[in-house]
């Protein structure tokens, strides 16, 4: 997917109000502007720019984006929480910019989801990279999940019909060879999985 076609929303933290925290809200304001500079420079969609309160989770949720940058002055777990809680059913990659930050902050927000963790030094020419290599990393992630979740849902399959072979064998005084040969017969004449087969199975053999 190529920058032009990116839709991508910016998930700022929260700052709160009042003369005592004019400098947060101003840093805030000049870091917002840098990024979003950086984001048109480079040809991005910002189809949004919300805060990252309660309320975040539901307004992903209807905007759909293809990214998510967390803009924050500091590292904000309840900002990225609900980020994070947002994405779980639905993965997208999660770019972190922030001005602190400490080997255990960085350890955690990797290990939640985020694709990118920048810290300090936001500029608009280094904005362009780094959500490439978010991009690049995201992808390869997603890859090895669904390689996994695939690995060990072939492996509880083999399980539920080795399970299924070891039923028939003591009961009907099989070969391990011929009671999967019965539910391979069974699967075939049903026009179902063999493994759909041997769950039918462990459902009856429980109930008995």
């Amino acid at each position: 997917m190529d920058a032009a076609s990116l839709k991508i929303v910016v998930v700022n933290s929260v700052v709160a109000h009042g003369d005592e925290h004019l400098a947060e809200v101003q840093a805030q304001l000049a870091r917002s502007r840098t990024l979003r500079i950086g984001l048109l420079q480079a040809g991005y969609d910002v189809v949004a720019v919300i805060p990252g309160d309660m309320y975040a989770p539901e307004r992903l949720a209807q905007l759909q984006p293809d990214m998510i940058i967390v803009d924050a002055e500091s590292e904000s777990r309840d900002v990225l929480e609900h980020v994070v809680f947002a994405t779980r059913d639905a993965p997208r990659p999660i770019v972190l910019f922030t001005e602190e930050s400490n080997q255990s902050d960085m350890a955690a927000a990797m290990e939640a989801g985020v694709s990118a963790y920048v810290v300090a030094g936001l500029k608009s020419e280094r904005i362009k990279p780094v959500l490439d290599v978010a991009m690049a990393r995201f992808t390869v992630d997603q890859k090895l999940r669904l390689a996994l979740s695939d690995s060990k849902s072939k492996l509880a399959e083999r399980k539920t019909i080795e399970r299924a072979k070891g039923i028939l064998m003591q009961r009907y005084q099989l070969s391990e060879d011929l009671a999967y040969q019965r539910l391979r017969k069974q699967a075939m004449e049903k026009n179902l999985k063999l493994v759909d087969v041997a769950q039918r199975l462990l459902d009856v053999a429980d109930m008995l």
